[in-house]
């Protein structure tokens, strides 16, 4: 661990049914990036269903085989698996064994993996001290979703490049003001971390995270009880962490399991031995060579 409109609510229904297919696909789930169905869907719903179904299904396969040139393009050694559709209730987080606190289930829970029957995981991403322009239309061309737990220290002059992410529909999720390590802080300074960085993100970003990771992955019953009294539900740490040329694996069996969350950080060549894009081809390798997709962690948490 390194420091640091389609109006009509049939036509809808009919488009959601062909996105449903590969809802991984497209980040927007059953509309264009416009919030519309797009120009082609909309003229074949006027044919009827059977058109709808037809205009929707050009729709995805003109979408893969953008998705497939993307795979080319960025060198990866395969195509990434399509994640299914979310689940219409998320399931219920509880702490792994183990990792609670006194506090128990009244706390935000503390956990490794979302329980799921899918093969599944969830990407994430830590601090934010690498600003890689490819990184972002990497990730966006190729349509893997990711979630970031940014450090203000570390983002506070650049937060076009996390809103530009943020616009990309990755969620930006809290991971304190300054990196500290909770447990050696009293009650008021972890409080002072987590809740002003709930603070900040919320004005230049426009959304109060949920979601809170603690520096480290190291935490006390102060950090959930901090953590909850501004706001956030869940405390997710993770099961592997991924670099540029290794895993690294929490689990005896150094193995993926079905909803594990992935580790790894905004880094380049100066703590790396190679950048973020390589990073992405090295964990998508991992993940895909293993039967998983990746699929949106927020739709699960």
């Amino acid at each position: 661990m390194q420091l640091v409109r389609q109006k009509g609510k049939y036509r809808t229904k009919v488009a959601c049914l062909v996105l449903g297919l590969g809802a991984a696909l497209l980040a927007s789930g059953c509309a264009s990036e416009d919030g519309g169905a797009g120009h082609s869907g909309a003229q074949a719903a006027k044919k009827g269903p059977a058109g709808a179904l037809a205009g929707y299904s050009e729709q995805l396969q003109q979408a893969e085989t953008a998705r497939l040139a993307a795979v080319k393009k960025w060198g990866l050694a395969k195509p990434p698996l399509l994640a299914p559709a979310a689940p219409a209730v998320k399931p219920k987080i509880t702490n792994r064994p183990g990792f609670e606190t006194d506090g128990g289930d009244s706390l935000p829970p503390v956990f490794t993996t979302v329980p799921t029957k899918d093969k599944i995981v969830f990407l994430t991403i830590d601090d934010g001290a690498e600003k890689d322009p490819t990184f972002l239309k990497m990730m966006q061309e190729l349509r893997i979703p990711y979630s970031a737990f940014l450090s203000d220290y570390l983002v506070k002059n650049d937060h076009e490049y996390f809103k530009k992410m943020q616009g990309l529909g990755v969620t930006l999720n809290n991971h304190t003001l300054n990196h500290r390590y909770m447990p050696a802080l009293s009650y008021d300074e972890q409080r002072k971390e987590i809740c002003d960085q709930q603070d900040k993100i919320g004005q230049w970003a426009g959304k109060r995270p949920r979601l809170f990771r603690p520096p480290y992955g190291n935490y006390n019953e102060d950090t959930l009880k901090a953590a909850q009294s501004c706001g956030v539900q869940a405390a997710p740490l993770w099961a592997e962490e991924a670099f540029t040329d290794h895993m690294e694996w929490r689990e005896w069996d150094r193995d993926l399991h079905p909803g594990d969350i992935i580790l790894t950080h905004f880094r380049g060549r100066e703590d790396w031995n190679g950048t973020m894009p390589d990073m992405v081809r090295q964990v998508m390798k991992v993940i895909t060579d293993k039967g998983y997709a990746v699929a949106r962690l927020e739709d699960y948490v």
